[in-house]
């Protein structure tokens, strides 16, 4: 449908499609406020074929899916490749990887901390589970357990 002949008509159905109510769009139109010519202007048929229009419009454009990503990321691979800007193809390509799941970023987790109530622990016990994460460390200082019980 083209746009309404009636500029505060089109603009009423413009306002009503951005969310506005009734009253706010009808004063946005330029309209004296009423809710009851409001009311009565949006049962126009006229009008009501405009918002549905201008709804759907602003639905197709709202809709991005993992497939319309994926679609996006393989043009973009493949004029990359086109291009022989490999780095590009490659960022592509994990993209594209992430998307469908199969790219998990990891990170190495190297902390051998253990939740040890220390209480509960003899001081040889102690001492020697930090010797032992002490000679994966750099400068962890070595304790010498003769001296514990």
């Amino acid at each position: 449908m083209p746009v309404l002949s009636n500029p505060k008509h089109e603009r009423f159905a413009q306002e009503l499609a951005k969310g506005k109510s009734q009253g706010d769009a009808y004063e946005a139109a330029g309209y004296t406020p009423c809710d009851q010519n409001a009311s009565r202007l949006i049962r126009n048929d006229k009008i009501q074929a405009r918002l549905l229009e201008l709804q759907s419009k602003g639905a197709e454009r709202a809709v991005v899916t993992i497939e319309s990503l994926m679609r996006e990321a393989g043009e973009i691979q493949e004029a990359a490749v086109a291009s022989n800007q490999l780095s590009a193809a490659t960022a592509a390509l994990t993209v594209k990887a992430k998307l469908a799941g199969l790219w998990v970023d990891k990170s190495d987790n190297t902390n051998t901390n253990r939740n040890i109530d220390a209480s509960s622990v003899s001081d040889a016990e102690l001492a020697a589970i930090v010797e032992a994460n002490g000679s994966a460390g750099a400068a962890t200082p070595k304790i010498d357990t003769s001296k514990l019980n």
